[in-house]
């Protein structure tokens, strides 16, 4: 019994890991870019698409799966097309460091809701750090 739970857990792991393969996805090229990326996918209430544009750790996936659970899950059909169909509004753009910038956005639906987030270089790649999120 035991070797069989430990068989379940090992291949959900395997699963979760292989279910976000960023084949067919865009790849990110700056930090710009895996900003718009990351709030695009959002946006459409796309979040597995969403997380291959995160940095991936268990925080930043529990943030994003507390987003989608408690807040775009309850959203109104109507909301999620608004959503949808709202265009990115970059506010203020720029590096912290050589491997760190911050974007500041809102979008054409509740252009009141500003949010930061920071997007740092990791493995080469840049990827959404949602630890470090600001929302004014």
């Amino acid at each position: 019994m035991k070797k069989l739970l430990l068989f379940f857990a090992i291949s959900s792991a395997l699963f979760a890991c292989g279910s976000n393969s960023n084949a067919g996805l865009e790849k990110a090229e700056d930090a710009q870019d895996a900003g718009r990326l990351f709030i695009r996918a959002s946006l459409d209430g796309d979040y597995d698409r969403a997380m291959n544009y995160m940095l991936k750790d268990s925080m930043n996936v529990m943030i994003l799966r507390k987003w989608k659970d408690e807040n775009y899950d309850k959203l109104s059909n109507e909301n999620k097309i608004n959503y949808k169909n709202a265009n990115i509004l970059p506010i203020k753009i720029e590096n912290v460091s050589d491997s760190i910038v911050s974007y500041a956005y809102t979008n054409t639906f509740k252009r009141n809701d500003t949010t930061v987030l920071f997007i740092i270089r990791s493995n080469g790649d840049w990827k959404v750090d949602l630890k470090k999120i600001h929302r004014y």
